[in-house]
């Protein structure tokens, strides 16, 4: 058995997975795009420029992704989240600017948790990108 994590692109965030999949895949190490399959004219839940199912990996974790242009009443919520454990400060600090910026949102500032900590490590920050995808990044 295998279980990944599969992100659907709605709403306003219709026809943007492309440019997330392009975004992500830059700023984490051993990633690629392994296959984009659009949909065809006609097609019924998207258009030839959406996204119908698509895989590509970041640091090796294969994700899913699609879009779809009927009308949902859900969209991407911080309830679920893509937890990073990084390997230095360096790295933490550089995720954490990428994702949160260019209309992204921190929902939990980084910062340093010498005392009472979240029980993560000793560096935490939660951020949600301009996608609307919600990441929590970690300094063990």
């Amino acid at each position: 058995m295998k279980i990944t994590t599969f992100l659907t692109f709605v709403g306003d965030q219709c026809g943007k997975a492309q440019e997330a999949i392009d975004f992500y895949t830059s700023i984490f190490p051993n990633s690629k795009i392994k296959s984009i399959i659009k949909y065809q004219d006609g097609e019924a839940g998207g258009t030839p420029e959406l996204i119908k199912y698509g895989v590509f990996t970041l640091n090796g974790a294969d994700y899913m992704v699609s879009e779809s242009s009927y009308k949902h009443a859900w969209s991407f919520s911080p309830g679920v989240s893509l937890f990073v454990e990084c390997k230095s400060e360096n790295e933490i600090q550089s995720l954490f600017e990428k994702l949160s910026s260019n209309g992204g949102q921190i929902m939990i500032p980084l910062d340093n948790y010498d005392s009472g900590d979240y029980g993560f490590g000793k560096k935490f920050g939660w951020c949600e990108d301009k996608y609307g995808v919600s990441w929590q990044l970690n300094l063990p």
